[in-house]
């Protein structure tokens, strides 16, 4: 692990103050306290002047901290002759100042994970062979070789028969994710199975991967309003602090009272405990593969009370599915689907890829078209295997087949309709349609259990199709074909009744995720736009990720106010007790320091947050009829 410079000063300072505190020792254990009081007083001087450059700092920055009450407690005990009391709180302050790093550095070895993580280089298909490449030189459409144990290194679809992906480092799933031909894979996922081909779909520095250490690097940089909070109440805790100890000197006239009271006061474990239990916050949500870019946001979704959600791309898949085949004139399903994917191979229409991906995903052997015409917007005609055939619209497909299609009516609202002629007969319909996402009724309920008391859709769908899929679900409210405008009115009404959340995917859901309290996207396929303007990611396509992430925003914030109520409230009975005289300084410093190392070792408890994590079985393939 590379060692900073920060990090070598802590590390000389504290070892001087140990090595100054031990060899005093021996000499006072000797009977030579005059020289063990020097070397005392020597051993406390590095770490009072590293505090008091620092304290500078912080007043020129407008930042007024308890590191002051170290100083003045050093000081004190030095000027009253309390040498041995100052060696301990020089040893302890700058011990716990190097556990405060340390404490941090274990919060933050998970993302650091994610960095160690990002791979260098590539395989890719060549003139019919392999070569090494670096990842800057990879375009979309090349073809790579994803070895069993490699790093998938940039966003792709899956270009064999199947793959096993571990995507644990992502989403935290424990076991590996079997994919189908035509599947996408995120980059940073590790291959679990045998090698498999991989075609290129974004670039290095766009992929899913290279967004999540961009982010990462930024939720580390930031500090929770929180934290700046407890830098407020620190003030009045020193007033509290020096309050107490010079009330205890005046009314016993003993300054050693004071130097006491100041020595158990030092340092407060509010400004230790709070940024170490929300970096662990941060760290352990990564791990479920709920990336918070911040502690800020971390806390606020710890008082989320309304959620307002897109429809699709978040509680629909957002991409079509085949649902149903509608079958005429006695044509088999199975060759229905199998000839319009054949043909669909030549187009790259949306609904055709869902119509081919569905064919691959049933193992359907699809052969290659000729004579093939497409006419944009409309359909596609062509031979498969001598075959006409045409896939279309109703109307594309009736104009040349010479009657009606013969559609048959009860179909699902917003569902989409291809119909598919063989031969010049109407074989029958794919029904498509945006399914809601396996456990959403679940997730839900679970959310209102967590502490959610509304939970609103915003779509701008028509309402028909929102009302159909939602149906069951027990929103509070459905609010249907709404503007980017709208949505983010709606985020602003609601926030009478609580703090918002906004969840969406999309570019026209960015104002809304910028104007919620806490927005949330949909990083694994979601628009850029919406990733940018987001305060979380979902780094795996599952909204169900919502409750992990609420429950440990939650959790971390509870174990920081736990460690913070503790501590303050350990200190101000040592300060009592010694204003009374129950404490020596030395004893008081030692008390104070292990309440700070004990507040701190807690806020790390945060590190083990274990929400409820749902587990859906994969997808299997589409259902088709």
């Amino acid at each position: 692990m590379e060692i900073h410079g920060s990090d070598r000063l802590k590390t000389t300072i504290l070892t001087l103050a140990s090595v100054g505190l031990v060899v005093g020792l021996l000499f006072w254990l000797a009977g030579s306290g005059s020289t063990a009081d020097l070397i005392w007083f020597a051993g406390v001087v590095p770490a009072l002047s590293a505090l008091i450059i620092e304290i500078l700092r912080s007043i020129g920055r407008g930042e007024i901290g308890l590191d002051i009450v170290a100083a003045l407690s050093m000081t004190a005990a030095l000027i009253f002759g309390e040498t041995l009391a100052a060696a301990v709180v020089a040893v302890m302050y700058s011990g716990g100042t190097f556990l405060e790093g340390f404490a941090e550095g274990r919060a933050r070895r998970e993302m650091h994970d994610l960095l160690s993580r990002v791979p260098r280089i590539a395989t890719r298909h060549w003139n019919g062979g392999l070569q090494e490449v670096p990842l800057d030189s990879i375009e979309p459409g090349d073809q790579l070789l994803i070895r069993q144990g490699d790093v998938v290194p940039v966003d792709g679809a899956i270009a064999s028969d199947t793959a096993f992906l571990d995507v644990s480092a992502l989403t935290g799933e424990s076991l590996p994710v079997r994919m189908a031909r035509g599947a996408s894979a995120m980059s940073g996922s590790t291959n679990a199975g045998d090698a498999f081909d991989l075609t290129a779909t974004r670039i290095a520095k766009n992929s899913t991967y290279a967004g999540i250490v961009r982010l990462v690097e930024a939720a580390q940089r930031s500090k929770a309003p929180m934290s700046r909070l407890a830098d407020r109440w620190s003030l009045g805790f020193l007033a509290v602090t020096v309050l107490i100890a010079f009330g205890a000197w005046w009314a016993t006239g003993d300054p050693i009272r004071a130097v006491a009271v100041l020595v158990v006061a030092t340092p407060c474990p509010l400004i230790l405990a709070v940024p170490v239990a929300l970096v662990a916050g941060l760290s352990r949500a990564a791990h479920f593969g709920v990336l918070i870019k911040g502690a800020g946001p971390l806390e606020r979704m710890a008082h989320i009370r309304t959620l307002i959600l897109d429809k699709t791309g978040t509680l629909t898949d957002g991409r079509p599915r085949i649902v149903a085949i509608d079958c005429q004139n006695g044509t088999n399903p199975d060759q229905i689907l199998n000839l319009a994917a054949a043909l669909d191979q030549a187009s790259k229409h949306p609904v055709a890829q869902a119509v081919v991906a569905a064919a691959k995903t049933r193992g359907f052997d699809l052969p290659i078209p000729s004579n093939v015409a497409e006419f944009p917007g409309e359909g596609v005609t062509g031979l498969v295997n001598g075959r006409s055939v045409i896939v279309g619209g109703d109307d594309f497909v009736a104009s040349r087949v010479g009657r009606k299609t013969g559609a048959h009516a009860g179909f699902p609202a917003g569902s989409v309709l291809v119909a598919v002629a063989i031969d010049g007969q109407m074989a029958g319909h794919l029904v498509m349609a945006d399914p809601l996402r396996e456990g959403t009724a679940a997730m839900l309920a679970g959310l209102r259990q967590g502490g959610i008391d509304r939970i609103l859709l915003a779509t701008g769908d028509r309402a028909d199709v929102a009302e159909r899929i939602t149906d069951g679900l027990g929103l509070d409210a459905l609010r249907a074909g709404l503007t980017p405008d709208q949505k983010v009115l709606l985020v602003l009404t609601e926030r009478k009744n609580g703090p918002v959340m906004m969840v969406g995917d999309g570019v026209n859901d960015a104002p809304a995720l910028a104007a919620a309290d806490v927005g949330v996207a949909m990083g694994a396929r979601g628009a850029a736009a919406s990733a940018e303007a987001a305060d979380v990611v979902l780094l795996v396509d599952r909204v169900d990720r919502l409750g992990p992430g609420l429950e440990i925003a939650r959790g971390a914030r509870r174990i920081a106010l736990e460690s913070v109520a503790a501590g303050i409230g350990l200190s101000v009975a040592g300060m009592i007790a010694a204003a009374f005289g129950y404490l020596t300084p030395v004893e008081g410093a030692v008390l104070q320091e292990v309440i700070d190392m004990a507040v701190i070792l807690n806020a790390l408890r945060a590190l083990r947050l274990k929400p409820d994590v749902p587990h859906f079985s994969a997808p299997e393939a589409p259902a088709t009829s």
